[in-house]
């Protein structure tokens, strides 16, 4: 399994990226995301990796980061969604975005995305907000958890959404909930998944 590569750019295209390594050109499919974040021909870069094998193919995708790899892994153990898809979602949405959209149970998210009409989106959602409760259990008591009873359900909401959106983005119930709990009750659910993942990027 290759985990990551780092090399020179050789090549950039419009869903790829060419990473040498060692005299080995490896070619790693990408999201529009990914790919705006590499650097130029020529420059050193690297890239997280999924290896994807399949009866006809093996194939790289790359990713800038921990979060968009573990969203793609995600998206692609949706039955029905595959690499292909799940590339159309992050170059759409940021993980942030993609994780709280699953959180919030918001369809309206992924209108428009080449290839995910509204069956398959309800289908993203329903089956990892559905992994999302046995990794995080109860989102309404992990509200409690965070935030103390401030008498507004939604700032309670709030919190369960962004350690659910943590959760998807590859961080344990513990690290999101710890991240979450000294966040302002006051802060939007999209504003406490910003703030905790600074502050859990500084831990790493």
């Amino acid at each position: 399994m290759i985990y990551s590569l780092n090399g020179k750019i050789i090549k950039k295209a419009i869903d790829s990226v060419v990473i040498e390594c060692n005299g080995v050109g490896y070619s790693c499919r990408c999201s529009l995301n990914t790919l705006a974040a590499c650097e130029a021909v020529g420059a050193e870069q690297m890239l997280l990796t999924h290896m994807h094998v399949t009866d006809n193919a093996v194939e790289l995708f790359g990713f800038c980061d921990e979060q968009e790899k573990s969203c793609f892994e995600m998206l692609i153990s949706v039955s029905g969604v595959g690499p292909k898809g799940a590339l159309a979602v992050l170059s759409s949405l940021s993980p942030q975005t993609f994780a709280l959209s699953v959180a919030a149970e918001d369809t309206a998210s992924f209108r428009g995305i080449k290839g995910v009409g509204a069956k398959t989106a309800s289908r993203i959602i329903l089956e990892l907000k559905d992994k999302l409760k046995k990794q995080a259990g109860d989102l309404g008591n992990l509200s409690d958890i965070v935030i103390p009873k401030t008498g507004n359900n939604s700032k309670n909401s709030n919190a369960g959404e962004a350690v659910a959106a943590l959760c998807v983005l590859g961080f344990s119930q513990t690290e999101a909930v710890h991240a979450v709990a000294g966040l302002s009750s006051d802060l939007s659910a999209q504003d406490m998944i910003k703030s905790a993942l600074k502050s859990l990027s500084s831990l790493k």
